[in-house]
């Protein structure tokens, strides 16, 4: 199954969206977290592995069923800073580099995490100083 991004929205967008007609008045974004969770877990249970750090309270608990509002805190400090020149182009771009935990995460959901640093590619070279 393939799929084409029409619309690029925020994650807090996603989660808000509703479809009255198209999902039954369920939000997409409960259905969303709810298929990452399963996934997730899923695998976890294949592999018998745990995740480690998904638990703010005890960062070396492991855990083997993690929930979804877990697995998004995991993700909550990661920012993509674009710097622009004065006229407003796009000079540099530059991602929070992501944990192992992270990456394993992406992994497990069938994520390549190259997509995540596709984000930071640069379209157009400009030198700051001449």
């Amino acid at each position: 199954m393939q799929f084409k991004i029409k619309y690029l929205v925020s994650l807090s967008e996603a989660l808000t969206l509703r479809f009255p007609k198209l999902i039954g008045g369920k939000t997409l974004g409960v259905r969303v977290l709810t298929v990452m969770e399963f996934i997730l877990r899923r695998s976890l249970q294949q592999d018998q592995a745990t995740l480690p750090g998904l638990h703010l309270e005890n960062r070396k608990k492991q855990t083997d069923k993690p929930t979804a509002e877990r697995v998004l805190k995991a993700f909550d400090k990661i920012s993509l800073t674009i710097i622009k020149d004065a006229a407003g182009n796009e000079i540099r771009r530059w991602l929070t580099p992501l944990s192992a935990v992270q990456q394993d995460i992406l992994y497990r959901l069938g994520l390549d995490p190259d997509l995540y640093w596709q984000l930071e590619i640069q379209h157009r070279s400009v030198r700051l100083s001449e």
